[in-house]
C-alpha cells in the first residue's frame, strides 16, 4: 500500500525548469519534500525519494496530517482489540469499586 500511495503522489507531482538549468519538482499538499536535479527523470526519483522519507518521518513521529491521495491514506485508524477493551473494562471496575474493612 504505501508503494502505491507514492506512486499516486507523484502522478500529481509539478516539475519546473530553474533558472540554472536543473529541475525542481514538487507535489501539491506536501510541503517540504521536494527533489532538485538537472534531468526531469533523476529529478522524479530525487523527489520520490523525498517523498518516501518524508512520509516515513511523519509516521514516525505519529502525525496524522498526512495528505489522502484519491482514496488512499497512511493515517492508521485506531482500532480497539478485544483484550484492550477488557483491560479498560477491569480498570473501570477497579476505580468504581471501593472496598471497606470492617474490623470484627
Amino acid at each position: 500500500m504505501f508503494t502505491e500511495y507514492v506512486a499516486k503522489a507523484i502522478e500529481s507531482a509539478e516539475y519546473e525548469l530553474i533558472e540554472d538549468g536543473t529541475f525542481f519538482g514538487s507535489i501539491p499538499g506536501f510541503q517540504g519534500a521536494w527533489g532538485n536535479v538537472k534531468t526531469i527523470e533523476a529529478c522524479r526519483t530525487d523527489l520520490m525519494g523525498a517523498l518516501e522519507g518524508w512520509l516515513v518521518a511523519k509516521l514516525w513521529d505519529h502525525d496524522d496530517d498526512i495528505p489522502v491521495v484519491g482514496k488512499l491514506s497512511l493515517i492508521p485508524r485506531r482500532v480497539r482489540l478485544p483484550a484492550q477493551r477488557s483491560k479498560k473494562r477491569l480498570l473501570d471496575a477497579a476505580t468504581t469499586t471501593t472496598r471497606t474493612r470492617q474490623a470484627s
